[in-house]
């Protein structure tokens, strides 16, 4: 790995972490915040590719893992990894190397239309596919509960994802990361 791939993942654990400042929505339903952290998961994924942007969610949750109040409403800790959100900060991992490798893998062919299609796959069907299922069990609902807790949460997703394909394809025209190793 060289020493420009470690900046690009620190800085994207810096913008995923600077994107908690935006204040959370938290819905009565599921008790889940609406945060901006997803974006920045978005866009490393779809800038920095699966291993970097993988990589640059993996450091963030380090960091906060040994303390680092980087989430939104200030949260830090191991403690967060046991609660609600803990499945979707896992999600995030999984969302950006998802996002990374199939923008990877059609670089070449990238438009608007197919990078806002990997956001969703990634960002928003992987990332509840896991987060869905762990906030049902720490909650202690049923599946179907917490998923229909969830589905609010869909509409600011999608706008997310349309916003973190419109900076890819900024990205890719104007200084292609990925492209530059592809």
């Amino acid at each position: 790995m060289q020493t420009r791939d470690v900046v690009f993942i620190a800085l994207f654990a810096a913008i995923i972490a600077a994107l908690a400042v935006f204040p959370p929505i938290t819905l009565p339903v599921i008790a889940v915040p609406i945060t901006a952290q997803s974006l920045g998961v978005m866009l490393a994924g779809g800038i920095l590719g699966a291993k970097r942007g993988g990589l640059a969610v993996l450091l963030l949750l380090v960091l906060v893992a040994i303390g680092l109040p980087l989430l939104s409403g200030g949260r830090g800790g191991f403690g967060v990894f046991l609660g609600p959100t803990a499945g979707y900060l896992a999600g995030w991992v999984v969302a950006a190397f998802l996002i990374g490798y199939l923008t990877e893998r059609n670089w070449t062919r990238l438009n608007y239309v197919l990078a806002f299609l990997f956001c969703v796959v990634g960002g928003v069907v992987a990332l509840y596919a896991i987060g869905v299922p762990w906030s049902a069990y720490v909650a202690k609902v049923s599946l179907a509960a917490a998923f229909t807790g969830s589905m609010p949460f869909v509409p600011g997703d999608i706008v997310k994802a349309l916003i973190a394909a419109a900076v890819i394809m900024i990205v890719k025209r104007s200084y292609p990361i990925i492209g530059a190793r592809a």
